[in-house]
């Protein structure tokens, strides 16, 4: 069966203004910044992908290239055999439908002056042709899919809790059935108390309605709880691509290693994996390293790593963008 999304060598490079750019185009220099450089995966229908990786590797950038928030540089987008970075304006607001977006802060994500129920009909207007007592209706279920009461449709962003915010998100985001959602970082911006409620929650609704998630989240006990294939980002490309009992059980690429390593675990005496630790800093984005990314870091690193190095299948359904693999 064809999967439901396929991502093609994206890249997103931002170029970059003021003065000291123009000092950098003094010197010769581009003033640019590569966010995303060359990704490709795909999800399978019912699929939950999650994407891992530190703060300022790509991975909200890849989140907001796929429903076109921000413009890809290059690279190809295909939801259920429709390549959408190739859709004009019209034809981008209907495929809209089938792939909406839950955004990491649930309060900025929410327009104070509207009440909830505006909140999840403003899709609805956009995207389905409804009369007001069907919107309304539609409201009612979607609310009630999320765990919250239909009491609260006629109240205002700061009247709810920051749970309670999430979860209209989400019903905003499930509205209009679609097939595909991206999760930004959902629970990032919640209470330890609330997280594990959100995530029964996504899973619920995901097995409930058939969705396919894209997933992205720092946690790495919440992507492997959710997670059916795990991506790991660093610098702006995929260093490796497994399911995650595999990617758990046995994470081949250095940056894997060292980031599970990490992870903080309760009794430490129990743990057999062995610690590997990155040195120095991560490179800056405007001066990536040739070759492998993470040769300047990696303990292993060894002349070859400075050759270009692709993503490559090592294993059935496990792949890797490592020299020493």
């Amino acid at each position: 069966m064809a999967p439901l999304l396929e991502v093609e060598g994206l890249a997103k490079t931002f170029h970059l203004r003021g003065v000291e750019a123009w000092k950098d185009r003094l010197r010769g220099l581009k003033p640019q910044v590569r966010a995303v450089d060359g990704v490709s995966f795909a999800i399978a229908r019912g699929e939950t992908l999650g994407l891992v990786g530190e703060s300022g590797c790509g991975k909200s950038t890849v989140a907001r290239c796929l429903v076109r928030l921000v413009e890809p540089s290059a690279g190809r987008v295909r939801l259920e055999g429709k390549d959408i970075t190739a859709l004009g304006a019209e034809a981008l607001r209907h495929a809209r439908r089938g792939m909406q977006m839950v955004f990491q802060d649930p309060a900025s994500a929410l327009n104070p002056r509207l009440s909830v129920r505006r909140v999840i009909e403003e899709p609805l207007r956009l995207h389905a042709n409804l009369t007001g007592p069907e919107r309304r209706e539609r409201v009612g279920e979607v609310l009630d899919a999320v765990g919250l009461g239909r009491e609260l449709a006629g109240r205002y962003p700061h009247e709810l809790s920051g749970g309670q915010r999430q979860r209209v998100n989400i019903a905003r985001a499930i509205a209009t059935n679609p097939r595909f959602v991206v999760l930004d970082e959902p629970t990032s911006a919640l209470d330890v108390s609330l997280r594990s409620r959100i995530i029964l929650l996504l899973e619920g609704l995901r097995d409930r309605l058939g969705l396919s998630y894209l997933f992205i989240s720092h946690d790495i006990a919440t992507v492997k709880y959710l997670a059916h294939r795990v991506a790991v980002m660093y610098l702006g490309v995929i260093v490796e691509l497994a399911d995650t009992a595999e990617l758990f059980a046995r994470p081949l690429h250095p940056y894997t290693r060292a980031l599970l390593a990490a992870v903080p675990i309760p009794e430490p005496g129990l743990c057999r994996r062995g610690r590997f630790a990155l040195s120095g800093e991560v490179p800056s984005a405007f001066n990536v390293p040739a070759g492998c990314r993470l040769r300047g870091r990696c303990p292993l690193a060894q002349e070859i790593c400075a050759e270009p190095v692709p993503l490559r299948e090592v294993a059935p359904g496990h792949w890797v963008a490592c020299h020493l693999v």
